[in-house]
């Protein structure tokens, strides 16, 4: 058999190992939460957006949440603004706030013309719209951190009428309080909350590491699967610091309120998305819900 008859036969056994799972997960919610590296380099973004579209083309309903952390800085800065943080968190005042607003459409927007051009409606709104995210004021360790919300609601209608009507839904991570005053949110924590109240499938982080290490200062270590009570344990044993533990406490809160997997994974790999949901082994981590069987058995 010649080299491009065997490259094309291992074309066809990606497309009969993707099977099962677009079986299992079609009509199904999956929630990705974009951001990193992955929003900046115009060809990693194209790659992305594509990976959402097919999903949405083989008959998943993607969500994407996206953030703008590097855009907004550049902005604040390009104002001559200096960009303030305190326990990692963007101080966001009254002026930083209105550049975090016109900035995080502008990325949304141009989110949703990407999707346009490869033939798929979608739909940018963002947690004001339809009073989907409701919030109270964040303090960091009881600091004041200015415009930054913590998330007391989800009114998910909006996203399930788009859905319903084949619209993929593109949200920009900001809310009004109970006095319909506006907030920065965190894109993770966003994320997180869209997908408990959508009943999402998946929920999928696009970041700037491969995913959850045993030991982060030796890539051999890296977890391809995690049960809900080994990332519990990991946790408890402190193995995970730094920025990682805020997002793992997240994956584990949205399993603990429903949804089956979540994937933790480097949006700097090309099409990253469609290798961890549709490949046996994957490329990241996926944690587990205590029902779910895992599909990597280490061979």
């Amino acid at each position: 058999m010649n080299a491009d008859m065997n490259k094309y036969l291992e074309k066809a056994e990606v497309l009969i190992e993707a099977l099962p799972y677009i079986q299992r997960f079609n009509r199904r919610i999956i929630v990705v939460k974009y951001g990193g590296s992955a929003m900046v380099d115009e060809t990693l973004k194209k790659r992305v957006i594509q990976d959402v579209t097919l999903l949405k083309l083989v008959g998943f309903k993607p969500i994407i949440v996206h953030g703008g952390g590097k855009e907004i800085s550049r902005w604040v800065n390009k104002v001559g603004m200096e960009p303030k943080f305190i326990n990692g968190l963007r101080v966001t005042d009254e002026d930083t706030m209105e550049i975090v607003e016109m900035v995080l459409n502008k990325v949304n927007k141009s989110l949703v013309q990407l999707v346009q051009e490869l033939g798929v409606k979608a739909v940018g709104v963002s947690g004001k719209d339809g009073g989907m995210l409701t919030v109270e004021k964040k303090y960091s360790d009881g600091k004041d951190i200015g415009f930054v919300g913590e998330i007391t609601d989800v009114n998910p209608k909006v996203l399930f009428d788009l859905l319903e009507k084949d619209f993929l839904p593109i949200v920009c991570p900001i809310g009004m309080d109970k006095d319909f005053k506006t907030y920065n949110i965190n894109a993770d924590d966003a994320a997180c909350a869209i997908a408990k109240a959508v009943n999402a499938e998946k929920l999928a982080f696009l970041t700037d590491i491969e995913g959850v290490y045993k030991d982060p200062s030796d890539p051999s270590t890296l977890i391809s699967e995690l049960a809900i009570d080994e990332a519990h344990q990991l946790i408890e044993d402190g193995f995970i610091g730094g920025g990682m533990l805020p997002k793992l406490n997240n994956c584990i809160d949205a399993i603990d309120n429903g949804v089956s997997r979540v994937h933790i994974m480097d949006g700097r790999i090309p099409h990253c998305l469609l290798l961890e949901i549709f490949t046996n082994r994957g490329i990241g981590t996926a944690i587990l819900s205590k029902e779910e069987g895992r599909y990597y058995n280490g061979e």
